[in-house]
């Protein structure tokens, strides 16, 4: 399978629980991931760690993953995935750096659960780092993406319902996909998160991943009546899709 079949299956798989309030699964239209990370690449090496150069700048670290490494549940512990250089829609993968054990890099993974850092030799990965921020408000219902700290969008958004509620906490951009239908369900663009949908709608076959994406039922942006994406105006998912890195932090708060 070549990788735009693969990112159009992916993509079924990702935000068909998502879009529009159909009670069957719906797949995505085909889609096209960004080349490669808009990360800022390194300026003057500050220090290494166990070989990996940190970048000086401003902005949080991202690992990029280069060739093949195993995500551990702590330093050193049980493995839980095998992450390879390209997502599961063939972007590359680059993942927010947290925290740091010695040689270990505690990392946000979509492999992981919720909230919850997986971890990854330094040696396996190159580190970047990346200026842009997303703070998402479900009482709001809003979007603000800043970069260095200042707000460089706003938007409001649809959010998941009473019964299938958007997940809190701390996530990151994976992927960026531009579709080729603009008018179907999920509109011209999606930001896919790491974050997974912990309460399912009852005989959901589909996948669980969340996302930011557009919609082809506008009058449901404002409200609380998806199945965990976020639903955002066209023009603005257009905009985040051009202006955020993969690798960006997305905290989504109550």
């Amino acid at each position: 399978m070549g990788r735009a079949a693969g990112a159009l299956v992916a993509a079924g798989v990702l935000v068909a629980g998502c879009g529009g309030g159909a009670s069957k699964p719906q797949r995505a239209p085909a889609a096209r991931p960004a080349a490669k990370p808009r990360a800022v690449r390194p300026s003057t090496p500050v220090k290494r760690i166990d070989g990996a150069v940190v970048p000086g700048g401003r902005g949080h670290l991202t690992a990029w993953v280069r060739r093949p490494a195993l995500l551990r549940t702590r330093p050193g512990g049980r493995p839980i995935a095998r992450l390879t250089p390209r997502t599961e829609f063939t972007s590359p993968r680059v993942m927010p750096v947290i925290a740091r054990r010695g040689r270990w890099l505690g990392v946000i993974s979509s492999k992981a659960p919720n909230d919850r850092l997986g971890w990854v030799a330094a040696s396996r990965v190159s580190l970047y780092r990346v200026a842009f921020s997303i703070e998402v408000s479900l009482a709001r219902r809003s979007v603000v993406v800043r970069r260095d700290g200042k707000v460089v969008q706003r938007f409001t958004v649809g959010v998941g319902s009473a019964a299938t509620p958007t997940p809190t906490g701390r996530f990151a951009v994976t992927d960026k996909l531009v579709t080729r239908a603009s008018g179907g369900p999920y509109g011209c663009c999606i930001l896919a998160l790491s974050g997974h949908q912990p309460h399912l709608r009852e005989g959901w076959q589909g996948g669980d991943r969340i996302a930011i994406h557009g919609t082809d039922a506008p009058a449901s942006i404002g409200q609380a009546v998806s199945n965990g994406c976020l639903r955002a105006p066209e023009s603005a998912i257009a905009r985040a899709v051009r202006l955020v890195p993969i690798g960006t932090i997305v905290r989504i708060r109550g």
